[in-house]
């Protein structure tokens, strides 16, 4: 689906992030899931380990399925490359799927330039990378913003970056707790983002359940991100705030009702009511 400021359709993202753990099999079963839930979009994330692991951390052990090694290894061992993207690219392609990618520094950004996304995502945890979200603006894409973590006045210097840029942009609220608690969700700030900004506001989402994503729709929520996991106890950082497939497609559904049920706001009286109208309708002098 293309995404446009005048969209009416909620736009479903497929987070598969890096629920793959490094195997490409495994990301082509979550896009093939992806499908089969009804979403219109998947979603990974892109990084160079060197750059985005703090050295604090980088010699710290980790025990892992493939055993125990340090983080840093760790992390080079569940990222793709070239190879890995190329097949990703190829494949969404063939099972016309829209597919993007987060990056989590600037070389990354420049990496995923090669594919022509449809789409630009700025993660939470990259909003107040300067560097990278002005790479991001000057690509000129619609560009999904999430806002977990953020002050409103960090909120408010990306988008004057964008706007600055002319880059079209959706903000995304969010909660970055893995997982996140229902009580901690504050959908008040979906039309409070919307009225303060004047853009499209999404929603990208943690909690272990779909009630409050199907909340954040009713609100206004013009997109919805969660991710998407091929069985929850699988190893993985992710795995325990993602849904599962059957789960993803009650989701998508839900969604789809919603929507339906939300209608246009113009009050009239449907063919099925006036039925109920001459049936019911005994008196009527008003």
């Amino acid at each position: 689906m293309k995404r446009t400021k005048d969209s009416s359709e909620v736009l479903i993202i497929a987070e598969i992030g890096i629920n793959h753990n490094g195997d490409i099999d495994i990301a082509k079963k979550l896009i093939n899931s992806a499908i089969f839930a009804g979403c219109d979009v998947v979603k990974f994330q892109k990084r160079i380990p060197e750059l985005c692991v703090p050295e604090e951390y980088k010699d710290g052990k980790r025990e892992t399925p493939w055993g125990a090694m340090s983080y840093l290894e760790y992390r080079k061992r569940v990222e793709f490359g070239e190879k890995e993207y190329d097949e990703i690219d190829a494949y969404c392609r063939n099972k016309d799927i829209s597919w993007l990618a987060s990056a989590w520094d600037v070389e990354s950004q420049l990496f995923l330039r090669r594919y022509n996304c449809e789409y630009n995502k700025i993660a939470s945890a990259m909003l107040t990378h300067k560097k990278l979200v002005e790479s991001v603006a000057d690509e000129g894409k619609y560009t999904f913003i999430s806002t977990g973590m953020s002050t409103m006045k960090e909120i408010e210097k990306v988008v004057e970056i964008f706007r600055k840029l002319e880059c079209p942009f959706e903000l995304m609220h969010c909660n970055s707790s893995y997982p996140m608690p229902d009580d901690q969700a504050n959908l008040r700030m979906i039309p409070v983002l919307r009225e303060r900004f004047g853009v499209n506001v999404g929603y990208s989402g943690h909690e272990a359940g779909l009630i409050t994503t199907c909340a954040a729709v009713a609100l206004g929520a013009t997109s919805v991100e969660r991710h998407m996991t091929l069985d929850r106890a699988m190893w993985g950082t992710d795995q325990a705030a993602s849904i599962e497939v059957m789960g993803f497609h009650k989701l998508v559904k839900y969604i789809r009702t919603i929507e339906e049920a939300l209608g246009d706001g113009v009050k009239v009286v449907t063919h099925q009511e006036e039925k109920e109208r001459k049936r019911l309708r005994k008196v009527n002098d008003l």
